[in-house]
């Protein structure tokens, strides 16, 4: 039948072209340039790649107690607690290198990477950016925590190079006290994964002697390419991260500790 697409075909309707002004005032804003290339990528990769979503939560009352004590303790530091899960997250990646991967050109095969660099999410008034923390899995927090407010500050103040958005293996979301209770982030390919990270939000908790203790726990969503990573993989790689979030103190190096 006439215009009916062929066998396999992925019928897509076309855009709907409107004249908004037919039903009021309006006002046109022009997208900054940073928007429009990010917007542009984000739509490739949501369109382009198998996206599935793994929800868990971890009991971060922990690392809240370790992170605050630091930051009493070596003021000068600076350190947050996304510089905890940052390093939580590449140590993670040398336990799961499938996660620490790209596919190839030809999707057949995988490139695992020997390298551990950990995209941050920046929220800035040109539009989202992702600077690169290089090698977390072989500095310690405090390090960590100096790069992403190194970073996070240039990429506000339009000067972060694009080689500072380079070579990211995996990328960190994290809404901060904003981020409501979940969300779903887009994979920032050719990275095969990302982690989204919710509010912190209080719930109680059964203690061993019967009663009730509240804990906070930190919503965390891991999406995945599912032509690389199965369901079986994501639930273990969630599983490691976890329970390294909740044991914040093994992320401290010897000095850091002291």
């Amino acid at each position: 039948m006439s215009g009916a697409p062929a066998t396999g075909e992925l019928r897509v309707a076309p855009w709907p072209q409107v004249n908004f002004e037919e039903f009021g005032q309006i006002e046109v804003r022009p997208m900054s340039r940073i928007q429009g290339l990010v917007s542009a990528y984000l739509a490739r990769n949501w369109a382009m790649i198998p996206h599935v979503f793994h929800q868990d939560e971890a009991d971060a009352s922990e690392l809240e107690r370790v992170w605050r004590q630091h930051r009493e303790i070596h003021p000068d530091a600076g350190i947050t607690a996304l510089a905890f899960l940052v390093k939580a997250v590449a140590l993670t990646l040398l336990d799961h290198p499938e996660f620490n991967a790209s596919l190839d050109t030809t999707g057949n095969a995988l490139v695992l990477k020997k390298y551990v660099h950990i995209g941050v999410a920046v929220d800035t008034d040109a539009g989202l950016m992702v600077p690169v923390v290089r090698d977390c899995d072989k500095r310690p927090v405090d390090d960590i925590a100096a790069d992403i407010a190194r970073l996070a500050a240039k990429a506000r103040d339009k000067g972060l190079a694009l080689s500072e958005m380079s070579g990211g293996c995996f990328t960190v979301s994290s809404l901060g006290k904003t981020g409501g209770t979940a969300f779903t982030p887009i994979i920032n390919a050719p990275e095969l994964a990302i982690l989204g990270v919710s509010r912190l939000n209080k719930k109680p908790h059964p203690t061993a002697q019967g009663g009730v203790e509240w804990r906070d726990c930190l919503p965390l969503s891991l999406g995945y390419d599912h032509r690389a990573i199965n369901g079986a993989a994501a639930g273990a790689f969630m599983t490691t991260l976890r329970n390294r979030i909740e044991q914040p103190a093994e992320l401290l190096s010897p000095h850091e500790r002291a």
